[in-house]
C-alpha cells in the first residue's frame, strides 16, 4: 500500500499516509460525534461531542502509528531495514526489507505490536478511571473509556493466529520453532488467514441479512482483505521454498554491457541502444555503477531534445539503485527489486559491478527450483566449468 502523502520520519523510519485512512477517520469521527456519545452521554452541545469523536479519532490513529513504530525499531535492532511505515483503509503497515533470521526475532518483531496496543489501552483506561473517580466529565470519561477499549480490542483481533495478523506471525515463529522449517511455518500460517478470511466473510454477511448493514459489510471487506494477503503471503511462502539455497551470484547475468554516464541521450542511442539487443544499461563509472538506464526511460525524451539531455538526467540515480552482493541469498534481494531501478538489481563486489539480475534471471530460477526434490540444494558450478555469457537484463 503507497503512501499519498508523506509526515516524515519517526526513528529514522519514513512514515506516510494513504488517502483510504481518511475514510476510516470519517467514519469513527461521525460514528462517535454523532452516533455513540450523543446516546451514552446526553445534555452535551453539539460542538462537545464533534470535538471528543474527532479527538478520539486522531489519537485512535496516533495509536495505530506507534503500533507500526514498535514494530520498525524492533525490526532495526534485529538487523532488517525498514522501507517505510504507511497507514491506510485496515490499520498500518510497516514495509519491512527482509526476514528475521531466527524464530526468536520473528516473536519479537510480531509480538511488539499487540503489546504496545494493549499498554496503550490500560493507560487510557486508568486514566478513565481516575477521572471518573474524581467526578470528571462523563463525555471526556467516555471518550477515553472508548479509546482503552478500541485498542484492547485491536491488541486482541492482532494475535489471532492467522497470517497477516501479528498473531499469524507469532504462529508462524512457534512452528519455526518447532519444526526448524520456515517455509512450512509460513504456509500453515498464511493457511489459517485464509480460513479467517473465510469466517469473517461468512459472518459479515450473516450480519448483513440479520440487519447490521454497516458492520456485516465491514467485517466482510476486512475477511476479504485477509483473504487475499494470506494467498499472497502463502504464494511468497513457495517462492522462497523454489529459490531456497540459490545465491544471487547463481542466477546473475555476469559482466554486463556498461555505459560512460557523462554521454548524451542520441550519443547513446546511436552507440549503444542499436549496438546491443539489451533494452538496460547501467552506468559505470572506473567499474562502479553510477545509474540505471533504460529504453523505456530514453523512449520519454522529445527526438528535439535527445542531442542536449544528458543520459544521466534521465537515467536511475545511484542512490536509488538496487545493488547486491553476489553471496548474498537472492530470497533477500527479492523485496528490494521493485525499488527504482526498473526490476534490476546491479551486483557488486569489492566496489565494481560484477553482474545484474533482472526478473526474467528470477523467473528461471523459480522454474529450476521448482523442479528439483524437496530438501535438494543447487551444487554450485566447478571451477572451469562453461558459464553462459552476459544475457538480456
Amino acid at each position: 500500500m503507497s503512501a499519498s502523502f508523506r509526515l516524515g520520519r519517526i526513528a529514522g523510519v519514513p512514515v506516510g499516509v494513504n488517502w483510504s485512512v481518511l475514510v476510516i477517520f470519517a467514519l469513527i469521527a461521525a460514528g462517535l460525534s454523532a452516533g455513540q456519545f450523543p446516546r451514552a452521554y446526553p445534555d452535551h452541545a453539539m460542538a462537545a461531542y464533534v470535538a471528543a469523536g474527532i479527538g478520539a479519532a486522531v489519537v485512535f490513529l496516533l495509536g495505530l502509528l506507534a503500533h507500526e513504530v514498535s514494530h520498525a525499531v524492533i525490526a532495526k535492532r534485529n538487523g532488517i531495514a525498514v522501507k517505510g511505515i504507511t497507514l491506510w483503509l485496515f490499520g498500518g503497515v510497516a514495509e519491512l526489507q527482509g526476514e528475521a533470521e531466527s524464530p526468536g526475532a520473528e516473536l519479537r518483531i510480531a509480538g511488539i505490536g499487540p503489546l504496545v496496543s494493549l499498554v496503550i489501552g490500560g493507560i487510557f483506561g486508568g486514566i478513565a478511571a481516575l477521572l471518573a473517580a474524581g467526578g470528571a466529565d462523563n463525555l471526556a470519561v467516555g471518550a477515553l473509556a472508548w479509546l482503552a477499549g478500541i485498542n484492547v480490542a485491536l491488541a486482541v483481533f492482532n494475535i489471532l493466529p492467522a497470517a497477516p495478523l501479528d498473531g499469524g506471525r507469532l504462529l508462524r515463529a512457534a512452528l519455526w520453532k518447532w519444526r526448524g522449517d520456515r517455509t512450512w511455518a509460513a504456509v500453515i500460517s498464511a493457511r489459517a488467514g485464509r480460513v479467517l478470511g473465510w469466517l469473517l466473510i461468512a459472518f459479515g454477511l450473516i450480519q448483513f441479512l440479520l440487519g447490521a448493514a454497516a458492520g456485516g459489510l465491514w467485517l466482510a471487506l476486512i475477511g476479504w482483505f485477509l483473504l487475499g494477503a494470506a494467498g499472497a503471503e502463502e504464494r511468497q511462502a513457495e517462492v522462497g521454498q523454489a529459490l531456497s539455497g540459490i545465491k544471487v551470484s547463481d542466477v546473475m547475468s555476469s559482466n554486463p554491457q556498461t555505459v560512460p554516464p557523462n554521454i548524451r541521450v542520441a550519443e547513446f542511442i546511436d552507440q549503444y541502444l542499436f549496438g546491443y539487443r539489451h533494452t538496460v544499461f547501467p552506468l559505470a563509472e572506473d567499474g562502479r555503477p553510477v545509474g540505471l538506464v533504460s529504453l523505456d526511460r530514453v523512449r520519454q525524451v522529445p527526438p528535439d531534445q535527445r542531442e542536449r539531455t544528458g543520459l544521466r538526467e534521465v537515467a536511475c540515480a545511484e542512490k536509488d539503485l538496487t545493488i547486491a552482493s553476489p553471496e548474498e541469498p537472492l530470497t533477500e534481494l527479492l523485496p528490494r527489486l521493485s525499488q527504482c531501478a526498473d526490476g534490476r538489481a546491479l551486483v557488486v563486489a569489492e566496489g565494481r559491478l560484477v553482474g545484474i539480475v533482472s526478473p526474467s534471471d528470477v523467473n528461471r530460477a523459480m522454474l529450476r527450483g521448482s523442479m528439483r526434490d524437496p530438501g535438494h540444494r543447487p551444487e554450485r558450478a566447478q571451477p572451469g566449468a562453461p558459464r553462459l555469457g552476459w544475457r538480456e537484463p
